[in-house]
């Protein structure tokens, strides 16, 4: 949620910043109301002000036997237009609120300006892609020749874009997740295992409602599956002011995501790449302000760790202002290499949301209890999408016999350095 004070203050600059996204977006409406909430709250303490000083004279009267008919009958219509004043102002703070949730942040004053993905800025590329002696296979091909995979009986039991990962492709699944969350918990984060459902609150708080309720998976009015982690870590901390001496914290997690628009028609929705339920391992962080850039530099460092030891070649692009999400200032998108595309696919995505998020939540900090409490910076990021992270290992590490090698740092989760299938 953006600072409604900013907006009072510099439409213009807010409007700005919003363009920067591409979008047309209309402040008039907001300033049209919050004027009016204004104007009516200023009306309303000079009818409470004229109100107090009556009931003074009202008293002052009876107490020398005059007459208090008139005025009593005046205070009373000043009080019914005071209820009325109180009404318009509550039903014009929900309109202000409904707006403001539909606001998405604004862009990082370090974001390049762009339309589209198109425009993105690649940052760094680590690993040169595999130069194969035989022509490579899709993930799905070798997952399912394997025994690896079964979309066929996932589809019969579940529906499309649906998995059943089996034997052996049910341990590399397992052993990634493992993996990257023992890496992250070297690194000083926290493991959470979250719940898999949240609350309307919940949701809202981390910017997914209002704006996108048809992309998720509702289970009740109140209930949604989460489509990522990074919802039920943030909202750990929702409505809560935090120690400021504990800042930043660090967390990471693995969770089943759900999400039930997942891309376009097209190659993308064969295989793992784009998937109804699919697992993650995401991390989260809530810092001070003065520290959120750095804790982004680091979060997308340590991303990029975890695909350094797998051995998987990535490129890290910056995401233009077009092509932000909704809640993010600025985001980096790791891509890692998919020989049988020929091009690299997204497998994590990392963003500061600033104090966009804490705002939505109330996620405070201060450093003492004298000071006054300040909105945190939220950020979260992929460490990383796991079945994007097995098709990238089935793709690049395939031989031409058909077998899989078996990542080196993934040998004492799998207990075997080749996948030859049954």
């Amino acid at each position: 949620m953006l600072d409604i004070h900013r907006i009072r203050q510099n439409p213009d600059e807010v409007k700005e910043a919003l363009g920067r996204r591409g979008q047309a977006v209309s402040l008039d409406d907001f300033i049209a109301l919050d004027a009016e909430r204004r104007d009516i709250l200023t009306e309303s303490e000079r009818l409470k002000s004229k109100r107090n000083e009556s009931s003074k004279a009202i008293a002052r009267l009876k107490a020398s036997g005059e007459d208090t008919l008139a005025l009593t009958e005046e205070m009373r219509q000043v009080g019914t237009t005071i209820t009325e004043f109180d009404a318009r102002v509550k039903d014009i703070e929900e309109k202000l609120e409904a707006l403001l949730l539909m606001l998405p942040n604004t862009p990082h004053p370090s974001v390049p300006d762009g339309r589209d993905e198109t425009e993105n800025v690649e940052v760094r590329r680590s690993g040169t892609p595999r130069a194969f002696t035989f022509e490579p296979k899709a993930h799905w091909e070798i997952g399912t020749r394997l025994g690896l995979l079964d979309f066929d009986t996932a589809s019969k039991v579940s529906g499309a874009r649906f998995t059943f990962y089996r034997g052996l492709g049910a341990k590399l699944e397992r052993a990634i997740i493992n993996f990257y969350l023992s890496v992250h918990e070297e690194a000083g984060f926290e493991e959470v295992f979250p719940p898999f459902m949240v609350t309307r609150a919940a949701m809202t708080g981390t910017g997914q409602l209002p704006k996108f309720e048809g992309e998720a998976y509702k289970v009740s009015e109140d209930t949604f599956l989460i489509p990522t982690a990074e919802v039920p870590v943030t909202n750990m901390y929702r409505e809560m002011i935090i120690n400021g001496s504990l800042l930043p914290i660090r967390h990471s997690a693995y969770s089943a995501c759900f999400r039930a628009e997942a891309g376009a028609a097209g190659r993308d929705t064969r295989g793992l790449i784009r998937q109804h339920q699919f697992n993650k391992v995401e991390m989260v962080k809530i810092t001070k302000p003065e520290q959120s850039d750095a804790e982004l530099e680091s979060m997308t460092a340590q991303a990029e760790k975890v695909l350094r030891l797998l051995g998987l070649p990535y490129r890290v692009i910056t995401l233009c202002s077009g092509d932000l999400g909704f809640a993010s200032a600025k985001t980096y998108d790791i891509e890692v290499w998919m020989p049988s595309y020929n091009r690299y696919l997204e497998i994590s995505s990392c963003s500061n949301c600033m104090d966009f998020q804490a705002r939505r939540a109330g996620i405070r900090y201060r450093d003492s209890l004298t000071d006054k409490p300040r909105f945190a910076h939220t950020l979260n990021g992929s460490g990383v999408a796991v079945g994007r992270s097995v098709a990238a290992v089935l793709e690049n590490f395939q031989n031409e016999d058909g077998s899989v090698t078996v990542p080196e740092v993934l040998v004492p989760f799998m207990g075997t350095e080749r996948i030859t299938g049954k």
